[in-house]
């Protein structure tokens, strides 16, 4: 299940741009492995390089990496998957901050892609989706109740002791600080994702 610890479905989706075909490349990238990329078009292709950049930005960022460090004690390895988690929560708190579209319009919309474009998406995204679709994940990741059940959930399909069944108390332990990093940070992801697109689109790439 955690073959890449990139979960922040919500910010990878509003990251795209308005492009669809970037969107779904983006939403799925970690699905797409080896020679599978050579069955998607150009901007798909695209928006898998945007999620690899978007990651590597994230991943290297100094407010990042201090916050896996803060969580680190609690849930080791899976450090960074908690704080990924974390993040499209802040995010979907403070939605209005970063986009002028209602969440949940934006919601079905992508929803809607995905359901549009089921057949075309890799086997693990397929597996993955329709959960997400049912259980209302970008939405509810606002919500501390559905929190609890996503990581509960993925504690359960962990082969070690992830120690995610407490990832809500730790949220709300360190939440002032948690929610001061993400804030700090998504503007510069922002930019940097808005510039990324200009530059593919630019290089043709």
């Amino acid at each position: 299940m955690f073959a890449s610890k990139t979960l922040n479905f919500l910010a990878h989706a509003l990251l795209s741009g308005n492009n669809n075909e970037m969107l779904l490349g983006n939403f799925v990238a970690d699905s797409v492995k080896g020679k599978m990329l050579e069955n998607y078009g150009d901007t798909f292709r695209q928006g898998v390089k945007l999620h690899r950049a978007i990651d590597h930005f994230t991943d290297t960022h100094p407010a990042v990496i201090t916050c896996n460090r803060l969580v680190q004690p609690h849930f080791r390895k899976f450090s960074g998957v908690v704080t990924d988690i974390y993040f499209d929560h802040f995010l979907a708190r403070h939605w209005n901050t970063f986009s002028c579209r209602p969440l949940s319009e934006f919601v079905s919309e992508v929803y809607d892609l995905l359901t549009k474009n089921f057949n075309r998406l890799p086997p693990r995204s397929q597996r993955i989706i329709p959960w997400m679709i049912e259980r209302n994940w970008l939405e509810g990741y606002a919500d501390f109740e559905m929190l609890e059940r996503v990581f509960l959930g993925m504690s359960n399909r962990t082969k070690f002791e992830s120690g995610m069944t407490k990832a809500v108390e730790v949220l709300r332990l360190e939440y002032a600080f948690l929610e001061k990093s993400f804030l700090d940070f998504f503007p510069q992801l922002q930019n940097f994702s808005s510039e990324f697109i200009i530059e593919l689109k630019r290089m043709g790439e």
